[in-house]
């Protein structure tokens, strides 16, 4: 004879998986991430559930699973900001000073700093070079590519953050060599 409980969850499970990874898919704009943050929902619940402590599970399970998206995107886009910011900051460093004129010292410190940059991308490992250059030459995000190279987006944050501080190395060299 089975737990009441457990078939509590399993119930709440074929009622509403379907309907819980739709509502997420909408919110994240991927299937893949859906379905995991809904499986995540229901691995958080069951303890509950199990207790038989809930009161409303499918509004719980909503909520919860509602609150996990929610941390999914805010980290992403904490993230992004974070790597717009680094860019942004690098590209201001390479013109302080300059007047940002285009005469051919300036213009050729440019050169050398992207041949720093290049070499530098060149070097990183495989996934991380692959997922560096698909988030910016393809412009796609964290999400996109994480499922298209099956890894997880914390997987996609960790190679953007490595090739970052790679190319901010490289600058800093060519930086170095220019003094």
């Amino acid at each position: 004879m089975g737990h009441p409980q457990k078939t509590l969850l399993e119930k709440l499970f074929q009622n509403h998986a379907t309907d819980l990874v739709r509502f997420l898919t909408r919110k994240l704009r991927s299937t893949q991430d859906a379905e995991d943050i809904a499986q995540n929902a229901f691995i958080r619940i069951q303890h509950l559930a199990e207790m038989g402590k809930l009161e409303n599970p499918k509004a719980y399970l909503y909520q919860t699973a509602s609150n996990l998206a929610i941390d999914q995107i805010r980290r992403e886009k904490l993230h992004s900001n974070y790597v717009q910011g680094e860019i942004n900051r690098g590209l201001a460093d390479t013109n302080v000073g300059q007047g940002n004129t285009h005469s051919p010292e300036r213009l050729l410190a440019a050169r050398e700093d992207l041949d720093h940059m290049q070499q530098a991308i060149a070097g990183l490992p495989l996934k991380c070079r692959q997922v560096f250059l698909l988030h910016r030459v393809k412009g796609m995000t964290y999400t996109e590519i994480a499922r298209d190279m099956s890894i997880s987006v914390s997987s996609v944050e960790k190679y953007i953050l490595q090739a970052l501080k790679a190319c901010r190395l490289a600058l800093a060299k060519s930086k170095d060599a220019e003094l």
